[in-house]
């Protein structure tokens, strides 16, 4: 297996010091053992890069420093309620989601049928911020069926909600930032330092994973009969497959991920 790097990239090292993230009250981590887990394999100190070994194929991680720099800069605004860019994002939101509906005010009950804790979202995104808001809107725009399946459908147990739809969303960015290392200055994991790689390739891969990983969860609620106080051992396991996806051999972009047929 070979992962070139892009033109103008550069590449990195990582280390392998296991990753803790914790989400509320749920906990999962993420490690690279190279004796048990394929985890990086370094060729000689001092590289500027890192290759790794995974069953019996060498490859070579790289990133687009620029791309990696504009990801976490996303990560890193906030939703303000009084910006106006803001503000139209979520009327965008919500056309894109009810297109026969019109909207009464930013603040308002119908926030609720979306699957928002109460009539005001912007009271929802604390840490995850505005790009939380930019991943629901690329999900409804680039996947509008699997999006309006997934927001349309009624639970098994009878109500119209199995979980809160905008908030579960919310939750994979958090999930998905803290998989993949982007608060820290270099990947720490194999698994982010594949990631780089992908975002080298395709500057749209997080939200590409991100909506990978809302039907990915959706498909694990619905198997699980899960109620609402499982929520987080839903998204744990949601994390441990995509983790397992990003790490097979023949897995070079997002949309290599099996996962991603379950997009429509």
């Amino acid at each position: 297996m070979n992962r070139r790097s892009e033109g103008g990239g550069s590449c990195i090292a990582i280390g392998t010091t296991p990753s803790t993230s914790r989400f509320f009250h749920a906990s999962a981590s993420a490690s690279s053992d190279p004796a048990t887990s394929g985890g990086p394999t370094w060729i000689r100190k001092g590289l500027p890069c890192v290759c790794f070994k995974k069953k019996g194929n060498y490859a070579r991680i790289c990133v687009n420093e620029e791309r990696l720099r504009r990801l976490k800069n996303r990560t890193k605004v906030y939703f303000d309620p009084t910006r106006l860019e803001h503000q139209e994002a979520l009327r965008v939101l919500w056309s894109s989601t009810f297109p026969d509906q019109e909207l009464d005010g930013l603040i308002s009950d119908q926030w609720k049928k979306m699957g928002w804790q109460g009539k005001d979202p912007s009271t929802d995104f604390r840490g995850a911020g505005f790009i939380s808001l930019e991943n629901l809107l690329f999900f409804a725009k680039t996947f509008s069926i699997s999006f309006q399946h997934l927001i349309k459908k009624q639970g098994a147990k009878g109500p119209a909600w199995e979980y809160p739809f905008a908030v579960a969303g919310l939750n994979i960015t958090f999930m998905l930032m803290k998989m993949l290392d982007l608060d820290a200055n270099k990947p720490r994991t194999l698994v982010s330092a594949v990631f780089v790689h992908m975002l080298s390739e395709n500057e749209w891969a997080f939200d590409l994973l991100y909506s990978v990983a809302f039907v990915i969860m959706d498909k694990k609620w619905v198997d699980k009969n899960a109620s609402y106080m499982e929520f987080n051992d839903v998204l744990k396991s949601t994390r441990a497959q995509l983790e397992e996806e990003l790490l097979l051999d023949d897995v070079f972009k997002i949309e290599d991920m099996p996962s991603y047929r379950l997009l429509h």
